[in-house]
């Protein structure tokens, strides 16, 4: 029997690395797993997680100087169970921070290695791509720009397609949504994404809250709509109990895109969200804060013109950045506002994203799919 050995860092990467679990398991249904990951791996075959992944959430240098020694501790674990038990296999999803060490730990055990989810050193120090070579024996990205730029450095490099395809985020029911929480056909309904680690929603919760507060004084009925991952939600809960509006606080996949469907806008981090949004055709802004730290040594470094992977992806400003100082309660409402009142700036938006997800097709099959087939090529190489 050959194993897998598998890690994943974060919610995304849980829903990423449950997929890529299932897709083998429909090839290979003798292949053994072992690693780290969370409920979506759990659930997909991984028999259980080494540590818990929740350890690995966390972003900014200023968020991960506390947690260092833990973190040590934690690749320090995941290197030596590898070791120990020889899996023919390692694949580490997303997560660079982590993953990356890892795959150094391990480069001299004669293991092969994937790493799934490019770093995505295009957007910043560049200069980082000298230290991959050896680091992994084939890459597999989501975004189509990314095998082009990593085949021009000499390293091994597929473009499997982006993994939101496939998450059902276009396929929500808006007037169930609606008939579940009792919510008026006319009541605007605003997605709020704050964030799936624990250190990004309490930096977004205060000003998502009293921007909730403006926007009442203009829409009377507005009925604001968190999907949160499991991992934060009870913090989240806690943190909004006290909002004068109180939002709906959503952990269901399936109900998270049903409020997709019945929303008129949202607001939502950089990242993921912002393309499952654009999958379900939802106008929206994006705004993030960080650590004042951290944002001074992001600006030095990024390298792209947006941070919206929309934005990135379409080669224009498709939706609004409201970023640090812009991230204010007043920017935010005129931007909402706007979003909800003007038919033809939220038309402009939805036909923006049908050329970028056009773009995110995989070569053949669906995401997940295609990442498995990579996977098997590479584990069945002497």
């Amino acid at each position: 029997m050959q194993t897998i050995w598998l890690l994943a860092g974060e919610a995304s990467g849980d829903v990423l690395g449950g997929r890529l679990i299932e897709a083998l398991r429909a090839r290979r249904p003798d292949l053994a797993f072992r690693g780290v990951g969370g409920p979506r791996m759990l659930t997909a075959g991984l028999p259980e997680t080494l540590f818990p992944m929740a350890d690995l959430a966390v972003m900014g240098l200023a968020e991960v100087l506390p947690r260092v020694r833990m973190l040590r501790q934690r690749l320090n674990l995941a290197a030596a169970d590898i070791s120990g038990t020889a899996p023919d296999l390692v694949v580490t999803i997303d997560s660079p921070g982590f993953c990356l060490r890892l795959l150094k730990r391990i480069a001299g055990l004669r293991i092969k290695r994937v790493q799934y989810v490019a770093p995505q050193v295009w957007a910043w120090r560049e200069s980082r791509v000298k230290s991959f070579p050896g680091l992994w024996d084939r890459l597999l990205c989501l975004l189509p720009f990314e095998e082009a730029f990593f085949a021009r450095h000499g390293l091994p490099v597929r473009f499997v397609g982006h993994p939101v395809l496939q998450s059902g985020a276009g396929d929500g029911d808006g007037a169930r949504f609606r008939a579940r929480h009792d919510i008026a056909p006319d009541a605007p309904v605003l997605v709020l994404m704050p964030g799936s680690r624990r250190n990004e929603a309490p930096r977004l919760l205060p000003v998502l809250r009293r921007t909730v507060a403006r926007l009442t004084a203009d829409f009377p009925n507005l009925v604001p709509v968190i999907p949160v991952s499991p991992v934060v939600a009870g913090m989240v809960a806690s943190a909004t109990a006290t909002w004068r509006t109180k939002p709906l606080i959503v952990t269901d996949t399936h109900e998270k895109h049903d409020a997709y469907a019945a929303a008129g806008a949202a607001l939502t981090k950089s990242g993921t969200s912002t393309l499952e949004l654009a999958l379900a055709g939802v106008p929206m802004a994006v705004t993030y804060r960080v650590n004042p730290i951290t944002a001074v040594l992001a600006r030095r470094m990024i390298k792209v013109p947006y941070v919206a992977m929309v934005n990135l992806l379409a080669g224009q400003a498709l939706v609004p950045e409201l970023l640090q100082a812009d991230c204010t309660p007043e920017k935010l409402r005129q931007t909402v506002r706007m979003l909800l009142t003007d038919p033809d700036a939220a038309a402009a938006q939805r036909a923006g994203f049908a050329a970028v997800l056009h773009a995110l097709r995989a070569p053949s099959g669906d995401p997940a799919d295609a990442a498995a087939v990579e996977v098997l090529s590479l584990l069945d190489q002497p």
